[in-house]
Formats: C-alpha cells, sequence, structure tokens
C-alpha cells in the first residue's frame, strides 16, 4: 500500500495520498495542505487520483480542497452528511464501503471532536482518525460542532480501539501510532482503563473552577486537559485554558 503524508506548517494538519500500489486509482484524505507535495507523488507513482475523503468540516483539513479539485476536477468529494463543505460532491455514511483501486475503504462513526466525524478504515489494517485520535492523545470536544466527552470517549475505546493492536493509525495531525501502542502508552486511554488514578486538583477551566483530572500531552507539543465541572461532567479543553 501507498501512504503519502503532507503536513501544514500552521496547523501540523496531514493530508494523505492513498492507493494500492503504482500505476493504479488513489484517494486523498481531508485537504488541508499543502497539496503539492501529494500531486507530484501522485505523478511519481503513476496514481489517478479518483476520491476526496473528509474526516470532518473543520477549516484546516479543508483549506486547500479547491487546489485538490483543480488538479483532479472528476475526484468524488465525500463527506458525512453533518460534515458538507462547499465542493462536497456526495455522501459517505457511517459503514458505507467503497473499493477504490482495489482497496476496501469503510467509514466508521465516531463522533465528539464533531458530530460527523468519520475514521477510514482500509483493507482493516490501516485507519485514517481524523482529530478524534492521535498518537499520545485525543481530540477536544470545544471545536464548532463537537458533541460531547462521553462521545469522544466511546469513539475512541469502543470503535478505534477494539481495531487489532497492529492497526496502524494515521490521525488528523503529526505523526502516526497504533492501536496498541495508545492502549498502552496514551495517558487519557490508561485511565479510561483504570489503569492509571485520576487527578483530584483543583483548578480554573476556561474561567470556571473545575478539577483537573489528567494534563495531558498534545499533539503540538503543548497539553490537552481532562476536567470536571462541578456538576459533575466531564470534559476535555485545551491545557493553555487551564490555570493551576
Amino acid at each position: 500500500m501507498i501512504v503519502e503524508r503532507s503536513m501544514s506548517d500552521g496547523w501540523l494538519t496531514n493530508t494523505y495520498l492513498v492507493a494500492a500500489g503504482p500505476n493504479t486509482d488513489a484517494f486523498l484524505v481531508d485537504a488541508g495542505g499543502p497539496m503539492e507535495p501529494l500531486f507530484a507523488k501522485a505523478s511519481e507513482h503513476g496514481l489517478n487520483v479518483t476520491h476526496i475523503l473528509l474526516t470532518h468540516h473543520h477549516g484546516d483539513h479543508v483549506s486547500a480542497l479547491g487546489d485538490a479539485l483543480e488538479r483532479y476536477p472528476d475526484a468524488q468529494v465525500l463527506a458525512h452528511p453533518e460534515e458538507r463543505v462547499p465542493g462536497t460532491t456526495g455522501d459517505l455514511h457511517p459503514g458505507d464501503e467503497l473499493t477504490i483501486g482495489g482497496l476496501n475503504v469503510k467509514a466508521l462513526h465516531t463522533p465528539g471532536h464533531t458530530a460527523g466525524m468519520l475514521n477510514l478504515l482500509v483493507d482493516g489494517k490501516e485507519l485514517f482518525t481524523g482529530d478524534t485520535l492521535f498518537k499520545g492523545s485525543v481530540g477536544g470536544v470545544r471545536a464548532p460542532g463537537s458533541t460531547s466527552f462521553e462521545d469522544i470517549k466511546h469513539s475512541i475505546m469502543e470503535v478505534i480501539l477494539t481495531l487489532p493492536p497492529e492497526t496502524v493509525l494515521r490521525p488528523g495531525h503529526t505523526e502516526p501510532s497504533t492501536v496498541g501502542d495508545e492502549l498502552e502508552h496514551n495517558k487519557f486511554v490508561r485511565l479510561w482503563r483504570g489503569l492509571d488514578p485520576e487527578g483530584d486538583e483543583p483548578c480554573k477551566a476556561l474561567g470556571e473552577d473545575a478539577t483537573l483530572i489528567l494534563l495531558g500531552d498534545d499533539y503540538d507539543g503543548g497539553h490537552k486537559a481532562w476536567v470536571r465541572w462541578p456538576d459533575g461532567r466531564d470534559d476535555i479543553v485545551p491545557g493553555s485554558k487551564i490555570e493551576r
């Protein structure tokens, strides 16, 4: 399988070019740019990009969609119905399966960061996780269109991390991982598994009183925080919004 990655400088957003092998049909996962390196790789491998599959609608994942469509004007642009953006040509529903250049692509619904977030499982071996799960971190539930802590926990623990441990995880930002690595090393996952104790430090989160359950890592070298509000609700917020 060919998997080429381009990562934007500012947002650290990944765009992927995926194909079964050279001289076949291929697809893009998201379109956050820069696109030129992927265009070059497609030409180098003799690939015909027929589809652009969007994990979700946030601007850092679709900002270069126009560039991609200028290069591949006949490509189908598919997204969950709640994640459509200008340029989308069709819907990709949870459970839908596509065959592109001999690869099977299955859409898994993983709400939390957004309501219609899709993860894309390719040939049962590689999962493109969008902004649901990162290497060592998890997606936040404070971005536009987000749903809840309970949703993203379920998406990670009951959908993604039930896949075989050798499954390669290719997130929407920065470096890849595997299911096995995240089960063992991701601090949020370890707490959800009951392997490590929850914290109980009082803090301010977004200017409000809260309990800091975990100040974990984030993909950009900063932090992401799991907090609990006085009414018992859990939340995941940027680490920069925590006052200790």
